[in-house]
């Protein structure tokens, strides 16, 4: 099962979280989500335990507790539906990003889209 964590201290790395969930069961892998940009952490992550009732009973008992005084969040995790992915690439296909043949001169097209 794949988990979700969140609220989580910015100093915890991912031995720490490993730690909170090995008590619990078998883990299979621990990703804190790190800023590309920072390179600091963002506060979340996921852990992966293949017996889905240890995963249970992990989320269960740490939802809501404390670490490094902050409360974290703990539920499964769901993949999102393909259409509420986020995209930054949205305006930049082939075709003007879906404008048509238009052209992105701005000053041929001067009234807007």
């Amino acid at each position: 099962m794949n988990i979700f964590v969140g609220s989580l201290p910015y100093s915890i790395e991912e031995a720490d979280l490993r730690g909170f969930f090995e008590d619990y069961g078998t883990v299979d892998s621990v990703k804190i989500i790190m800023d590309k940009f920072t390179g600091r952490s963002k506060g979340f992550g996921f852990v992966e335990m293949p017996n889905d009732a240890e995963a249970q009973k992990a989320i269960d008992e740490l939802n809501g507790g404390t670490v490094e005084g902050r409360t974290i969040v703990v539920n499964k995790s769901e993949p999102k539906p393909e259409g509420e992915r986020r995209s930054f690439n949205n305006n930049r296909g082939g075709n003007g990003g879906g404008r048509g043949n238009y052209s992105n001169d701005r000053d041929n097209n001067r009234g807007g889209y």
